[in-house]
């Protein structure tokens, strides 16, 4: 079923898990996914969009994702991640979609305000909740190899001006997180990650990493990080091994069903 609403969002930063959202480019990782959420009985979010139309097309990937999700008992979610077109955005959301990402990262901090407003007054208009992006994650969410670390940090007090503003439904931060993998080890800044959960009236969102250890969520988790982006490089065909994958992944980020902290994974089960 299509999980549409902040309900789940908010559940989790109340109970200090995260609603793992993965990146999709084709019918089988889409097939994989909803595999898994199935399995797990867990909540997810499929990430089609922006940059994943290249692959497969807008059209095609769209109505994939949509009836993936209304086909299927699992709760999920179809969002559109890191928009920078407000047209694209508009026709994800006449088809459905039931979350859209704004990105203005790029903008100037008064540009991203205008441009998010303007975003989150559509999507609002279509009955979906909106996420943008303050601060700027570092790398590329389509190749997880070569980041580099963060270089503008989410500010604490910009946040809650930038909330406040623009009527956005929850924030991507840039903590010291990067999309894929990274020379050295990635460490996040929990103490700003603090200053901006205490400023903040809606949920965080953090992007990025592509490893799934377990220590690597659970700070986050507890100071009010319920969304968690994942590019997974299990592309190909459907598989019991993908299947797998996601579904350890959704149960290490979100207990079922869905009251208390998630479980950490075991090292024998990585």
């Amino acid at each position: 079923m299509l999980l549409t609403g902040t309900e789940t969002l908010h559940l989790a930063a109340q109970h200090g898990w995260a609603l793992p959202a993965f990146a999709v480019y084709n019918l089988e990782m889409v097939q994989a996914i909803v595999a898994a959420a199935e399995e797990a009985d867990r909540p997810v979010l499929l990430l089609a969009g922006s940059s994943h139309f290249h692959h497969a097309g807008q059209t095609a990937l769209m109505n994939m994702a949509l009836t993936a999700a209304h086909s299927t008992s699992a709760p999920i979610g179809v969002h559109l991640d890191h928009c920078r077109d407000l047209p694209e955005m508009q026709r994800c959301l006449d088809a459905g979609y039931s979350s859209v990402m704004i990105d203005g990262s790029h903008l100037s901090f008064e540009d991203n305000v205008r441009f998010t407003h303007e975003a989150a007054t559509l999507a609002h208009r279509a009955g979906a909740w909106i996420e943008a992006e303050l601060g700027a994650v570092p790398g590329d969410e389509d190749v997880s190899t070569n980041a580099l670390p963060s270089q503008t940090m989410t500010d604490p007090l910009q946040a809650r001006d930038f909330v406040e503003r623009t009527g956005i439904d929850a924030l991507a931060v840039a903590v010291g997180n990067v999309h894929g993998f990274t020379a050295n080890p990635v460490t996040l800044d929990l103490e700003r990650l603090n200053a901006i959960a205490a400023q903040c009236p809606v949920p965080l969102v953090r992007h990025g990493r592509a490893d799934c250890r377990p220590h690597s969520f659970e700070a986050p988790s507890a100071v009010g990080l319920p969304k968690s982006t994942s590019t997974l490089n299990y592309a190909g065909r459907t598989s019991p091994r993908s299947s797998v994958r996601y579904r350890r992944r959704c149960q290490m980020l979100t207990p079922s069903p869905y009251g208390g902290r998630a479980a950490p994974l075991s090292r024998s089960r990585r």
